[in-house]
């Protein structure tokens, strides 16, 4: 990234600056770069290692924020880094630094690049594609529900990538509806795994059993986290995957269908970690388990009923963000 960012850099023009004054000879001004972008200038720029420079610079760019996002073949911190940190870290990793990838591709790839990212949107689609059917496979092996839920991240993360990479309004709204969805609904279920991990001290999915007997309102509201994540209708999780699903579909037909079989694959995980942990004969071992406090649902309760007023009313964040989101997209001629 750093490597790319001096090399658009040392390939810009000068520029006028909000004050009035022009640059040096060349200019770090995002907005001035983005006319620049759209003036050819950086096409214009000298081939690398006999590469197009815009190319070049576009999977440098795009190889740093697939990490942050994460993106196979680069997700493998996420779930480590999620079983090792304490509850708090893992909300915030997962409500708000996660974003940090998609944003700057947004900003920086599709906004300087648009050449270079309509040539990259196949590969785009299709690593969002193997993210989301990948990471869905590998929840159905965890043990683990704490890192269960890490990597349902990495698979929803990839209808993120999978409708930026559609460039239509529908697929790009979609995409950033699913961001915001899942900064709602992923903190919440990190929030729900570190209150059975407070009264049980492991999170171990086959050594629970049968505890809605002993937690009946714990275990609802971790039900309604589990199917606001699988994308049940009527809640956040539904908008955004229909969204992303039906914007990609003229784009990337195949795609489309592969991401539509992990929603199965997604319904399956979940509803087997709810029947190991919660269904069934209570181990005795739990059954003087307090159910959730009042600290506990102050906490839970406004985000499990954000994600579904957002489910009814998911124009609160898609009027807010679309006019941005569609002006970015209309610079991008697809190939």
């Amino acid at each position: 990234m750093l490597l790319a960012i001096i090399a658009i850099y040392y390939n810009s023009h000068p520029a006028q600056l909000a004050d009035g004054t022009m640059s040096a000879s060349h200019t770090f001004n995002l907005m001035a770069l983005t006319q620049q972008a759209h003036a050819g200038i950086f096409k214009m720029a000298p081939a690398i290692l006999g590469m197009e420079f815009t190319k070049i610079i576009f999977v440098a760019l795009f190889i740093g924020f697939a990490i942050k996002i994460p993106m196979f073949p680069f997700h493998t911190w996420l779930p480590d880094a999620h079983v090792e940190a304490p509850t708090p870290v893992s909300v915030i990793l997962a409500g708000v630094l996660l974003k940090m990838g998609p944003y700057g591709i947004l900003r920086f790839n599709y906004q300087l690049l648009p050449d270079a990212t309509a040539w990259a949107a196949w590969a785009i689609a299709l690593f969002g594609v193997i993210n989301i059917v990948y990471a869905a496979f590998v929840c159905l092996a965890q043990g683990d529900l704490k890192k269960l839920i890490a990597y349902s991240s990495v698979s929803h993360m990839g209808f993120t990538l999978l409708g930026m990479a559609a460039m239509t309004p529908t697929g790009i709204s979609g995409a950033m509806f699913n961001m915001f969805s899942h900064g709602i609904i992923s903190p919440m279920l990190f929030l729900i795994v570190g209150v059975i991990y407070d009264r049980a001290h492991h999170r171990e999915i086959n050594r629970f059993g049968g505890l809605a007997a002993a937690m009946p309102e714990y275990t609802a509201i971790m039900g309604l986290a589990f199917f606001a994540s699988l994308g049940l209708p009527g809640m956040c999780g539904f908008v955004s995957e229909f969204l992303v699903l039906a914007g990609t579909f003229p784009t990337f037909m195949a795609f489309t269908a592969l991401a539509a079989t992990a929603v199965i694959i997604t319904a399956a995980y979940y509803l087997w970690a709810i029947h190991r942990a919660f269904l069934g004969k209570l181990n005795p071992i739990y059954k003087d388990y307090p159910d959730l406090n009042w600290r506990e649902r102050i906490v839970l309760y406004p985000l499990g009923a954000i994600a579904i007023i957002l489910g009814f009313w998911p124009q609160a964040v898609l009027g807010v963000i679309n006019q941005t989101l569609h002006h970015l997209i209309s610079g991008i001629r697809p190939l």
